[in-house]
């Protein structure tokens, strides 16, 4: 008397094979969803108490980054521009605005603007704005084309190993300190000699910088 079936023998192969298939994928798809931009929150853009456009400021009226973020050479927070530091255009300009309204409010009370925060690293991660600059990282490396962003997000995914790619590799991200600030700024076509100028003009070392205590203190 036949017990199992004829196709038995491949169910039972199959259901052996899934065994081992399914952890493997299980890990692979948590990988990429850890990734993803769900996850990372890449391009994602934050309501903002005032609908602040780096795209007018920046590429309509050229201010340059530091004239908001004016710690962002000598401090490890790039730092953002006090009330006063907007009302000194508009106490003169879009006076009545509704947009602005938080604007004069803050003034008014005397209570800065809480602005809701873009780029995101976790609390065990240490990152130090002034020695990126210092080192001739520019600000659109990371912070992606911030002259076209109407409302700021966040451009890249700020993972771990999006900062070990770069500590790995710095030449690829490095610019001449007059172009730092630069939005605009495009490699050259012979940047692969001027990165290797540049990196020993900056004293840039690759042997520490994926050292464990280079980001996590």
């Amino acid at each position: 008397m036949q017990i199992f079936r004829p196709g038995a023998d491949t169910i039972a192969t199959m259901v052996l094979a899934s065994l081992g298939v399914i952890p493997i994928l299980s890990v692979g798809l948590a990988y990429q969803l850890a990734g993803s931009p769900y996850v990372t929150a890449q391009n994602v853009t934050r309501d903002q108490p005032v609908p602040f456009s780096h795209e007018h400021h920046v590429a309509g009226l050229g201010l340059d980054c530091r004239y908001c973020h004016t710690s962002v050479e000598t401090a490890s927070f790039a730092g953002l521009p006090p009330t006063e530091t907007c009302m000194t255009c508009h106490s003169q300009l879009w006076t009545n605005a509704p947009m602005l309204a938080p604007v004069r409010t803050s003034l008014a009370d005397h209570r800065p603007i809480v602005w809701q925060r873009v780029n995101r690293l976790p609390d065990y991660v240490y990152f130090d704005h002034s020695i990126h600059v210092a080192k001739g990282v520019g600000c659109s490396t990371c912070h992606g084309p911030v002259d076209q962003m109407k409302l700021t997000r966040q451009a890249a995914p700020l993972t771990m190993s999006w900062c070990l790619d770069c500590h790995r590799d710095p030449a690829k991200a490095l610019r001449p300190r007059d172009a730092i600030f630069n939005t605009e700024w495009q490699p050259p076509a012979d940047h692969d000699r001027l990165a290797r100028e540049m990196m020993a003009a900056y004293h840039i070392r690759t042997d520490h910088l994926t050292d464990c205590s280079i980001c996590h203190r």
